[in-house]
């Protein structure tokens, strides 16, 4: 059984697990070793602050209470009125599961409840299974590109989409 639910205060281990194992599979190829290394560990502890703080849509999936998903969304800063969806990862473990297009359907639900009519994200260009999994999801790439340092000094681009919520 699938569920979507809020992230609460106890959440932060499996939301850095959740992070570090996609981050790891999907970006890894990108960095030196190393540099994976820091970025796998600096995502499993960040998701307690995060939480913290309580800003934004933090949502978490589980999968027969699993936890395999996680999405993060606020307020555009440079498209206003639109959200945006900084962060969808699913651990590998779930990849092919279900879970992640019921996360995405959750997402959705939830920023057109707070009023948001429409949602964009940032995605790397050379990824091109998040790039499937957010056309299948009904996201059209913008045309518009932009470089990201992730904190090594090689900026890689990242294409931009957008849909309806």
């Amino acid at each position: 059984m699938i569920e979507v639910r809020d992230a609460g205060p106890d959440d932060g281990d499996a939301l850095g697990e959740i992070h570090a194992a996609a981050w790891e599979a999907a970006y890894g190829p990108f960095f030196a070793p190393e540099f994976v290394t820091r970025g796998v560990r600096d995502r499993r502890t960040r998701w307690h602050r995060r939480i913290a703080e309580g800003t934004g849509t933090l949502l978490l999936a589980t999968l027969d209470a699993r936890p395999l998903a996680l999405s993060f969304s606020l307020p555009s800063p440079t498209r206003p009125g639109l959200a945006e969806l900084y962060t969808f990862y699913g651990h590998p473990d779930g990849w092919g599961s279900g879970v992640a297009p019921a996360l995405m359907t959750g997402t959705l639900h939830r920023l057109r409840a707070a009023g948001f009519a429409r949602v964009h994200l940032w995605t790397l260009r050379d990824t091109p299974r998040s790039r499937r999994f957010y056309v299948k999801s009904g996201f059209t790439e913008r045309g518009t590109t932009r470089t990201h340092d992730f904190g090594d000094g090689n900026p890689l681009a990242q294409v931009e989409y957008e849909r309806a919520c």
